[in-house]
């Protein structure tokens, strides 16, 4: 029991730079407290004391602001720092030193009896707000952008980001924590910068097009009476 108090600080020292000293850690974390009062009725709920689990879950919820289904299954290592407003459901798998911010929730997606929680395995980090919902693997390493909502499997060492989430492809992705969500890849962003950059060639294009045939070129800023009639009837009569 010692060594896995010392292994949840270890956590929290490596994961969190605001953490100045053990006794703070072991005072002033609400995420601390939910994930031992978590062991606790874990160890309750796999000897058939549900109603005590759930009793005791419901407690540590009144005081941390993180609901941690007693049936849910935590590795070693797990950080949740700030925490308030946390969700993990009964079926859901964490892995050893995953780290979990604030506003996070490990739902599921129906109301069948088996498995209908996401598993996440080794070393992930979802990020503040994210939703991961359903019977589905957060593969190890994997990243998961603030306020993303994750259907779908993600690959390890991937990153998935966006509503709904979008995975991007990370190679040689580094397992130190990385806290800068901000840069994280968009997906959406870059769609838009390739389109912006095809819109410019297609410009260019044209305009090599319009002088080799003795057309006029027109401004940035086209005007009203630009006659654009002329200049596809040209080119029809051409085909």
């Amino acid at each position: 029991m010692l060594d896995q108090l010392r292994r949840e600080i270890d956590a929290i020292k490596q994961k969190d730079p605001a953490m100045r000293s053990t006794v703070e850690a072991f005072f002033c974390y609400p995420g601390f407290y939910a994930i031992l009062f978590h062991r606790i009725n874990h160890y309750l709920w796999n000897h058939s004391l549900k109603f005590l689990a759930r009793f005791f879950s419901t407690l540590a919820r009144l005081l941390t602001g993180i609901e941690i289904h007693p049936g849910a299954q935590l590795g070693e290592g797990v950080f949740i720092d700030h925490g308030m407003g946390i969700v993990i459901g009964e079926t859901a798998i964490v892995g050893d030193d995953v780290l979990i911010y604030q506003g996070v929730i490990l739902g599921g997606t129906t109301t069948n009896k088996g498995k209908r929680h996401p598993t996440v395995e080794k070393g992930v980090i979802i990020g503040a707000g994210a939703k991961v919902m359903g019977n589905i693997t957060i593969g190890e390493y994997a990243k998961i952008g603030t306020g993303a909502v994750v259907l779908k499997d993600v690959p390890p060492e991937s990153t998935c980001v966006g509503v709904p989430g979008r995975i991007v492809k990370c190679k040689n992705q580094s397992h130190v924590v990385d806290l800068e969500h901000s840069k994280l890849p968009d997906p959406v962003a870059a769609a838009i910068r390739r389109l912006e950059k095809q819109i410019h060639e297609n410009e260019k294009l044209i305009e090599i097009l319009l002088e080799k045939n003795g057309l006029p070129i027109p401004d940035d800023e086209l005007d009203e009476d630009y006659n654009f009639e002329e200049l596809f009837g040209y080119y029809g009569d051409k085909k």
